[in-house]
C-alpha cells in the first residue's frame, strides 16, 4: 500500500503535516477527512525510486535519525500488542499515528507493506540497516523462526532500554564537567585574546624591566591577540581530520586503538565494549540463535574495530572446537574477570546468564569510575581555572607594586 505525504488544515484552521497509508491520493484524502482533516496536499512517497535500494541520500536524511530511545519504545510497544493477539500488520499500523518522528513514521509504515507484500518482519527490517541494528534484525528472525515473536521484542526492548538508559546516564555524568571546560576555555580565550593587552598597554611606556610574570603574560596575550583566528582554524581543521579519519578503515583502527590505550578513558571504553558484547552475545544465545551466527552478529556491534578482530579471531577458534572463553583470552583484550565468568559458564552449561552476569559487572563498574572521576574533576578544574585567572591577576599587579616603590 502506497505512503503519501500530506498537509491539512484542522477543525480550528492550525496546520498539520505527516504521513498516510492508502490505496491511492483519493482514498488518503478521503481518509484525512474522515479523521476530521482537511487535506491541502497530498503527494505519495513510495515508488520504485524510493525503495531503499534506489533512496538517495538528501539533507533530510542526512539530518534527521531515529533516536535509539524512539526504536526502544517502538520495540516495547509492539511486543505489547502482539502479545495481546494483534496480528503484526495491525499492531504497526496501530504504532504509526503514535510515533513523533517523520522519518520513523515513515519507515514503520513502509515496513508494514512490505509485510503485507508477503515479506517476514525480519526481511522488511533488513531494507532499513541504517536503523535496524543487525541485533535486532537477527533477534526478530529467531523469534519469527520459533513462533515467539512478542517474546523477542520484549527482551529486544529490555536490551535497547538498559543501553539507552546506560548512554543517558553516561551523558548526565560528562555534561557538567564538559559544560565547565567549555566555558571556561572560552573564558580564558576572551581575556588573553582582548582584555588583557588593553590592559598591559600601559606597561609600554615603562622604562624599566618588567617581571618575568608580566612578560611571559604580554607575549601571551599578545599571540592569542595576532592568531586568535589561526587558533580557530586550527581547531576547525582537526575536528574535519578526525570526521574523515573515521571514515578510513586505517583511521578507524588508528582512532579505536588510541582509544583503548588512553591513561584513563580506555579501560571504561574497553569495559563498556566488553559488556555490549556479552549483553547482546547473551540475549542471542538466550533466544535461540546459535553460537556462531551470534558471533558474527555481535562483532559488528561492539564499538571498536579491534574488539571486533577479537571477537572473529575467537570465533574462528570456537568453530575449530575450542571454547569460547579460551579463544577470548588469547586476544588479551578481553579482561580476566570476564574470561573467568565466561568459563565458568561454559562449565556448569549457563554461558548465557553468565555473559549477562559479565555485562552487569563492567557497565556497573564503568558508572562508579565515572562518578570517581567527575568528583576529582570538577575540584581539578576550579583549582586550575583559579591557578590561571591568578597568575594573570599576579602578572598585571607585580608592576603597579614596583611603580609604587619607584615613587616611594
Amino acid at each position: 500500500m502506497p505512503v503519501y505525504e500530506y498537509k491539512a488544515l484542522d477543525l480550528n484552521g492550525k496546520s498539520l503535516s505527516g504521513i498516510i497509508d492508502a490505496e491511492s491520493a483519493p482514498a488518503a484524502r478521503q481518509k484525512l477527512r474522515t479523521a476530521k482533516k482537511y487535506p491541502v496536499s497530498v503527494s505519495e512517497t513510495t515508488d520504485s525510486a524510493d525503495s531503499p535500494a534506489h533512496r538517495k541520500p538528501s539533507l533530510a536524511t542526512l539530518f534527521s535519525r531515529v533516536k535509539p530511545l524512539e526504536i526502544a519504545t517502538m520495540t516495547r510497544q509492539l511486543s505489547t500488542l502482539i502479545g495481546a493477539g494483534f496480528p503484526l500488520v495491525t499492531a504497526l499500523d496501530t504504532l504509526i499515528p503514535q510515533t513523533r518522528s517523520p522519518l520513523f513514521k515513515k519507515t514503520i509504515a513502509q515496513v508494514k507493506d512490505a509485510v503485507i507484500a508477503g515479506q517476514s518482519f525480519a526481511q522488511a527490517l533488513e531494507q532499513y540497516p541504517g536503523i535496524f541494528s543487525p541485533l535486532f534484525i537477527n533477534m526478530v528472525k529467531a523469534g519469527e523462526s520459533s513462533g515467539t515473536l512478542e517474546i523477542i521484542l520484549e527482551r529486544l526492548a529490555d536490551i535497547s532500554e538498559k543501553q539507552v538508559a546506560l548512554s543517558n546516564r553516561i551523558k548526565t555524568t560528562l555534561a557538567y564537567p564538559i559544560f565547565m571546560s567549555f566555558f571556561g576555555a572560552l573564558v580564558l580565550f576572551l581575556l588573553l585574546a582582548f582584555i588583557v593587552p588593553s590592559i598591559t598597554t600601559i606597561f609600554a611606556d615603562m622604562n624599566q624591566t618588567l617581571p618575568m610574570p608580566t612578560r611571559v603574560l604580554i607575549t601571551t596575550s599578545s599571540l592569542f591577540k595576532l592568531y586568535w583566528w589561526l587558533i580557530l582554524i586550527g581547531g576547525g581543521a582537526l575536528f574535519l581530520i578526525g570526521r574523515i579519519l573515521k571514515k578510513t578503515a586505517r583511521g578507524i583502527q588508528v582512532i579505536d586503538s588510541i582509544a583503548l590505550t588512553a591513561p584513563v578513558t580506555g579501560t571504561m571504553i574497553r569495559k563498556l565494549a566488553v559488556a555490549r558484547f556479552s549483553r547482546t552475545l547473551g540475549s542471542l544465545l538466550s533466544n535461540g540463535v546459535s553460537m556462531m551466527p551470534a558471533l558474527a552478529t555481535v562483532s559488528g556491534i561492539t564499538g571498536n574495530v579491534h574488539v571486533a578482530e577479537a571477537v572473529n579471531a575467537a570465533s574462528q577458534e570456537v568453530e575449530k572446537g575450542q571454547g569460547l572463553g579460551d579463544s577470548l583470552a588469547a586476544s588479551g583484550i578481553f579482561p580476566s574477570l570476564s574470561i573467568q565468568i565466561i568459563q565458568v559458564g561454559e562449565q556448569s552449561g549457563n554461558l548465557e546468564s553468565m555473559l549477562v552476569k559479565v555485562a552487569d559487572i563492567f557497565e556497573n563498574e564503568v558508572e562508579a569510575q565515572l562518578l570517581r572521576i567527575t568528583s576529582l574533576l570538577e575540584p581539578a578544574m576550579i583549582v586550575l581555572m583559579g591557578g590561571i585567572v591568578g597568575f594573570i591577576v599576579i602578572a598585571i599587579c607585580l608592576p603597579i607594586f614596583e611603580m609604587n616603590q619607584l615613587i616611594k
